[in-house]
Parts: structure tokens; sequence; C-alpha cells
């Protein structure tokens, strides 16, 4: 059982972290799309908006995953996963069907990574994370 305590945390948050890096850097790819995708929600400053989301995922995701000032990345990314939820997954805005679903779907994954997140932020990132050396 100890083992499990030890080690789970370290799994836990490379599975938290990792879809905030892909997402981060799959963006950089997809710039433009993503751009037109945030004006459409009726956000101005798109490109700056984009921007702060890829800082905020890449560099959340590595702090969580190497749990490195874990504490603050996950802090950032559930806010992250919070806003996002609201503006860009309305379900309630969508008329009923399949597209309500998806986005409710969205909407809820955003809530439960959030959830998560929070986790390492009250508990900590856990025994194999840089945070637990720089405190022995």
């Amino acid at each position: 059982m100890d083992s499990i305590r030890h080690n789970l945390p370290f799994v836990a948050r490379g599975l938290l972290g990792l879809i905030f890096v892909l997402s981060g850097l799959g963006k950089l790819g997809t710039w433009d799309m993503n751009v037109q995708y945030i004006e459409a929600k009726g956000l101005f400053l798109a490109p700056v908006f984009l921007a702060g989301a890829v800082v905020v995922e890449v560099l959340g995701g590595l702090s969580v995953i190497a749990g490195y000032r874990a504490r603050w990345g996950a802090a950032a990314l559930a806010g992250f996963c919070i806003v996002a939820a609201f503006l860009f997954h309305a379900f309630w805005a969508q008329p009923a069907g399949q597209m309500q679903m998806l986005e409710m779907a969205s909407f809820l994954k955003n809530l439960s990574i959030a959830g998560g997140l929070l986790m390492v932020v009250v508990l900590g990132p856990g025994a194999r994370s840089f945070d637990a050396r720089a405190t022995v």
C-alpha cells in the first residue's frame, strides 16, 4: 500500500498534465483556426488570449507533470479549465440535440479536470516530485 501511495500521485500528475501540454502545443499548429474560434465566441484580442492559453497550458502542464511548483501550476490550470468551460462550452445556450450533449460533456470534462487539479493544490504533488525534494 505504501508503494501505491508513493507512486500513484506521480502517475496521476502525468495524466492530468499531459492533456494540457499536448493541447497547448497543438494550438501552435492551428493558430489561425483557434483565433477564429475565439473571435466567434465574441472575445476581443483573440491572439493575446490564445498566446496566454498556450503559455498556461504548456507551463502549467509541465509544472504538474514534474511536480515543480505543482500547486501553482495546478491552480492556474484549474482556473483555466473553469473559465474555458463557461466561455467555450455553454451547453445551455445550444438547442437540444447532439451539439448540446457534446458541449455538456466538454463542460463537465473541464470541471472534472479542474476538480482533479484542485486535489493537487490541496494535497500537493506527492513524494515523487521536485517539490517534495525541495522540502527534504
